[in-house]
């Protein structure tokens, strides 16, 4: 995400994009990955030192409200750890594996019809859309198979 872009949604909330502010950012937009507030943190932390937990949770909180972040639970799989990423990626659908935890992001037309149909129907004004998909992926599908599998032998007949 561009500093400038980034500096003029800030002001526009009545914020400051400070130094801390900035590397915060820069490490959820750079990462390439989904983090929490403590990965986050201690990812921060490499860049500077002096950077706390506090100034983390107060920062995701207003970059939340200037509109940069997202907050994310991705289906709750790892219970209510909330995820941040920048809205710098644009639209997207998480697609995540309810077994060991992957996260897929999908990009694609398919979204861009949903929303349409979405205002049409409904007379609705779309200003941001989250979509979550989950099921297991191709790796947990076998596992799973071979788990029900070994219960269904391990079965008492007649059952």
């Amino acid at each position: 995400m561009k500093a400038e872009s980034a500096s003029k949604a800030l002001q526009d909330q009545g914020f400051r994009l400070t130094r801390q502010r900035k590397i915060l950012l820069d490490v959820i937009d750079k990462s390439g990955e989904h983090l929490d507030a403590e990965r986050l943190y201690q990812l921060a932390q490499k860049q500077d030192p002096k950077i706390n937990r506090v100034t983390v949770y107060r920062t995701l909180k207003m970059l939340k409200m200037g509109g940069l972040v997202d907050e994310l639970d991705l289906m709750h799989h790892e219970g209510d750890q909330h995820y941040y990423e920048t809205r710098a990626k644009g639209e997207h659908a998480h697609v995540i594996c309810l077994r060991c935890g992957k996260v897929e992001e999908f990009f694609g037309e398919p979204l861009q019809r949903l929303r349409k149909q979405v205002e049409e129907t409904f007379g609705f004004q779309i200003l941001i859309a989250r979509t979550e998909v989950g099921g297991y992926c191709a790796h947990c599908q076998v596992l799973r198979e071979r788990e029900l599998e070994e219960a269904a032998k391990s079965a008492p007949a007649g059952r």
